[in-house]
């Protein structure tokens, strides 16, 4: 079997199949054994495993997949690319290849039936466009998940573990915090990929936390306010969340439960940690159910 992971095999298979690559998709296929090699190890995967992988492109981390773990289902979404995956991926008998958006997929269903409800791991190559709705997706579901392991955008990975006070500090930091651990194991350079991507990208670890680290009655609403408070950046928390459509509280409320948090009035979302956007959620759930 021709491992993908070298680049001219991976030339091979595209040329076979006169496969063009899609910009909607944002395809970019890894031509990298080590940074293959790196993605497994930090997954963890062993032969106990049922892994989840997102976007297989044309099978190269897929191939690796097989080999170190039980079974593997593999979701994408580019229909080009099913004849591929099962030339490429035809010495396996582990795999299972879903064609379908996996934002519209039943993973918790997919869970049940490969791992007897067990947790999962899943591990991505994912294109900047939808790490976002994906990571939270899998999260805000409630899916049982052991760890996350994907390449994304090197700006995107810094975003998810940096703290309050940072320029790259936001919603996701917040959102991918509250659920898990994240540490970032790999940095890989544009010249790994085909077609060589503009910007550098990283390999991050998301492991789900046992318990959440904060205590928070109404998760929902601490959603709320924190994306209100970084959908405008430059307004002060006491502005973002009044000018939130989501958020039905007049300014005087808003400030009081600021103020009672022990923050300046004219305090920015930025400072906050998690805790205080924990605390200060449960301040707002009591006055709005007092």
């Amino acid at each position: 079997m021709a491992t993908l992971g070298i680049p001219a095999n991976t030339i091979a298979v595209l040329q076979k199949y006169k496969f063009n690559f899609q910009k909607k998709f944002g395809q970019n296929f890894l031509i990298d054994t080590h940074v293959l090699e790196k993605i497994i190890e930090s997954a963890g995967v062993t032969k106990d495993d049922f892994v989840l992988e997102i976007g297989p492109g044309i099978g190269t981390m897929t191939q690796y997949l097989c080999e170190a773990a039980r079974e593997v289902t593999a979701v994408e979404i580019d229909t080009n690319l099913i004849p591929i995956l099962e030339d490429t991926l035809s010495a396996y008998d582990n795999v299972t290849v879903i064609n379908q958006d996996i934002l519209k997929l039943d993973i918790k269903a997919l869970a049940e039936e490969k791992n007897g409800g067990r947790p999962i791991k899943v591990v991505a190559n994912l294109p900047y466009y939808i790490t976002t709705p994906i990571i939270m997706g899998l999260f805000e579901s409630h899916v049982p998940i052991d760890s996350i392991t994907i390449m994304v955008q090197k700006e995107v990975a810094d975003r998810m573990q940096v703290g309050p006070g940072t320029k790259e500090y936001g919603a996701l930091s917040l959102a991918v915090q509250y659920y898990a651990k994240p540490e970032i194991v790999a940095n890989v350079p544009p010249n790994c990929f085909m077609p060589r991507p503009n910007v550098g990208s990283a390999v991050i670890r998301l492991t789900r936390h046992e318990q959440v680290p904060v205590e928070v009655t109404d998760e929902k609403l601490m959603f709320r306010l924190i994306r209100a408070s970084f959908n405008q950046r430059r307004k002060t928390l006491a502005n973002g969340l009044n000018n939130s459509p989501e958020i039905h509280l007049s300014k005087e409320v808003i400030q009081q439960s600021i103020e009672e948090l022990g923050e300046p009035v004219n305090v920015r979302g930025e400072k906050l940690s998690l805790e205080q956007f924990a605390e200060l959620s449960n301040i707002i759930y009591k006055k709005l159910h007092a």
